[in-house]
C-alpha cells in the first residue's frame, strides 16, 4: 500500500526527532549567526570538530545546509530549506 505523501512539516518532526541534538546546535548558531567556516561553527554551537564535520555531512545531505569553499576553508550557511526548518521551530510547532 502507498501511503500519502508527508507534508513538509510532518516531515521536519521525523527529521528532528532523527538528528542528534548537536544538529539542533549547529542550526541555531547557522541561524543566529548566519554562515561561517567549521572552526567558528564549532565554537560557536560548542560541537566537538570531529562530531560537527559528522553533523553537517547529515544536514547537507538533508538539504538543509550548504557547504562551500572558500580558499582553504568550508563556509557552511543555511539553505532555504533549512530557514523554514528553523522557522517552523521557532513558530512553535513541535520542533526544537
Amino acid at each position: 500500500m502507498i501511503s500519502s505523501p508527508a507534508t513538509l512539516t510532518e516531515y521536519f518532526l521525523q527529521v528532528d526527532h532523527r538528528l542528534p541534538e548537536e544538529a539542533t546546535r549547529v542550526l541555531r548558531a547557522l541561524g543566529d549567526q548566519g554562515r561561517m567556516n567549521k572552526e567558528e561553527l564549532s565554537l560557536t554551537a560548542r560541537v566537538k570538530r570531529a562530531v560537527l564535520d559528522h553533523v553537517i555531512m547529515q544536514l547537507y545531505a538533508l538539504g538543509l545546509v550548504d557547504v562551500t569553499a572558500e580558499g582553504k576553508s568550508k563556509i557552511c550557511s543555511l539553505t532555504r530549506l533549512g530557514w523554514d526548518f528553523i522557522n517552523l521551530k521557532q513558530n512553535g510547532n513541535g520542533l526544537m
